[in-house]
């Protein structure tokens, strides 16, 4: 005779599942457990494999989390979320254009996410389609208005192409949304840079870098602004440290029309 199921545990493992503030291996063991009890329906088998690929994406085991959300979109095709963290998934895998059509196939499912939005425009940013990442950070913004990282790509991104007063504008609200945002203050900081306000540049960095001391963007712009001040030496620190982080960091900078 079949054994009947625990249904006071099937809904401990249900809790598990679904508490993204707990450890990812909990998590993990949660929906694993959850996914084996086979007393799941096609939704709910969908979330139990999306929340398990977060889990295994919170620990940076992106190939794992990329085969769960595979199950996911299996075991339903219209489940929205899951295009969308596979396609988070698939970014910071280095793999943009595969992402860019997760966000877009999660549009489809869910005009109404700012989330998905701000993350195809993360991806536009990333391959240089940069006038894609605004037009999606701004539809990210439309939506959400208090979505401080929104306003803080759209300032980074309209300070690479030169449009130095919006974006400065952008940052402003990112931060007053969000004050001691460190990316935000980096991002002010740089537009700030490309205005020529070299002091203000270099206060942004500073409490970028208190705020976290391996923003290596910060540091290298900050020894771009030294070198110019005439203080070279704590310049090329700088620049050094920063390399040391992030070796293309000034092929990046070069781009975006800083050396």
């Amino acid at each position: 005779m079949a054994q009947a199921p625990d249904f006071l545990e099937i809904e401990k493992n249900r809790q598990s599942c679904n508490r993204a503030d707990g450890s990812a291996q909990s998590r993990i063991d949660g929906c694993t457990a959850l996914i084996e009890s086979g007393v799941t329906t096609p939704r709910a088998l969908a979330i139990a494999h999306n929340n398990r690929g977060n889990a295994y994406a919170a620990k940076g085991e992106y190939t794992l989390a990329i085969e769960n959300y595979d199950r996911s979109i299996a075991a339903d095709p219209n489940f929205a979320p899951a295009f969308n963290n596979r396609g988070a998934a698939y970014q910071k895998s280095g793999q943009h254009r595969r992402a860019i059509d997760d966000f877009g196939r999660s549009i489809k499912l869910d005009p109404d996410s700012a989330a998905a939005f701000a993350n195809r425009a993360g991806a536009y940013e990333r391959t240089g389609d940069y006038r894609r990442a605004i037009a999606d950070y701004g539809r990210a913004i439309r939506l959400q208005p208090d979505l401080d990282s929104a306003w803080n790509g759209r300032c980074w991104v309209g300070a690479i192409v030169g449009e130095l007063r919006a974006a400065l504008a952008d940052c402003n609200e990112a931060l007053r949304l969000k004050p001691d945002a460190a990316a935000t203050l980096d991002s002010r900081g740089f537009t700030h840079l490309k205005m020529g306000r070299l002091d203000a540049a270099v206060a942004d960095f500073n409490s970028a870098l208190q705020l976290n001391p391996q923003l290596a963007s910060s540091l290298y712009a900050r020894g771009i602004v030294k070198r110019k001040a005439g203080k070279r030496a704590e310049g090329e620190a700088d620049i050094a440290a920063a390399v040391a982080m992030s070796p293309d960091i000034a092929k990046d900078f070069a781009r975006y029309g800083v050396r």
